[in-house]
C-alpha cells in the first residue's frame, strides 16, 4: 500500500488554483482539458502506448450497454476514501497506478503537473457526490479451471470485455494496436511456452492477473467484479478452449 494522506491530499490544494490550461485555441477550462486528456492515449509520452483513461473507463453513472470495462465507471470517482479495492488512499496515487502500469508513463505524474490538476478538475465535474464509496476489487489469487458456460453468453462477454482491444475473433480486425493478440489463434504456441500449462488455464491467468505476472502483456486485471466466473467460463466456451 502506497503512502497514507487525505482522499484528495496535496493535489486539492494545488488544483483549485487551477482554472485553465493553454489550448492550440487559446486558453481551456481545467476540466475541459482533462477530459481531452482522459480521451487521449497521447497523456503518456510513451510511443508504445495505445490506452488512454476512456479505454478502461467510462463516465457515466453506469457503464453503457454492451460494455465490461476492467475498470470502474469514474462517474463518482473523486470523493471515494479509497481507491483500487482499498490500496490506494490518494486520487493521484490511484491515476498513476494505472498511468505508470498500463500507459507505459515512465514516471508518475507530479502532483503539480498541468495533467494531474486538469484530470483532477474533470472528475471533480463528474463526481456530484462527495458521499461516494469506495468500491471493491476483488483479486482471484489462484488461477484455476473454472466451469464453461453458454456459448452464445460468450460471443457476449468477448465483445462487451475483449473486442475492443484485441479485435474481431480469429482476425484481429479493429483491434486497439498490433501488439493485442489476436483470439483465440495465440493459444496455439502455449503448449511450447508454457509446457504442461492447458492453454485455457493460461488464458484465465491474462484476465485475472493482467500483466502481473509477466504472461499478460500489458492488459489489466479483470476483478470479480468487472468478470464473473460465469461470464468467464461463458467466454472460454466461446475461444473453444
Amino acid at each position: 500500500m502506497r503512502r497514507v494522506g487525505g482522499a484528495l491530499g496535496a493535489l486539492a490544494a494545488l488544483v483549485v488554483l487551477a482554472s485553465a490550461c493553454d489550448g492550440e485555441d487559446g486558453p481551456v477550462p481545467a476540466a475541459e482539458y482533462g477530459e481531452r486528456l482522459f480521451n487521449d492515449a497521447r497523456l503518456s509520452e510513451s510511443a508504445f502506448n495505445s490506452f488512454s483513461c476512456a479505454t478502461c473507463h467510462a463516465t457515466t453513472l453506469t457503464p453503457p450497454a454492451g460494455r465490461m470495462d476492467s475498470g470502474y465507471t469514474l462517474y463518482d470517482s473523486a470523493f471515494r476514501k479509497t481507491w483500487w479495492g482499498g490500496y490506494e488512499t490518494r486520487l493521484l496515487d490511484a491515476v498513476n497506478f494505472c498511468y505508470v502500469n498500463f500507459m507505459r508513463g515512465v514516471a508518475p505524474l507530479p502532483e503539480d503537473s498541468p495533467q494531474s490538476r486538469s484530470l483532477y478538475e474533470y472528475l471533480v465535474s463528474i463526481s456530484p457526490n462527495r458521499d461516494a464509496p469506495p468500491l471493491p476489487f476483488t483479486v482471484v489469487k489462484n488461477t484455476v479451471e473454472v466451469a464453461r458456460g453458454d456459448r452464445t453468453r460468450g460471443q457476449e462477454v468477448y465483445r462487451a470485455a475483449c473486442q475492443d482491444c484485441h479485435g474481431e475473433p480469429h482476425t484481429g480486425a479493429g483491434r486497439l494496436t498490433e501488439l493485442a493478440s489476436v483470439l483465440p489463434e495465440v493459444t496455439a504456441d502455449y503448449g511450447e511456452l508454457f509446457p504442461g500449462v492447458p492453454p485455457s488455464l493460461v488464458v484465465i491467468e491474462k484476465v485475472r492477473h493482467g500483466q502481473f505476472f509477466g504472461v499478460g502483456g500489458n492488459m489489466p486485471p479483470y476483478s470479480v467484479e468487472a468478470l464473473s466466473d460465469a461470464d468467464l467460463g461463458a467466454l472460454l466456451t466461446f475461444l473453444e478452449l
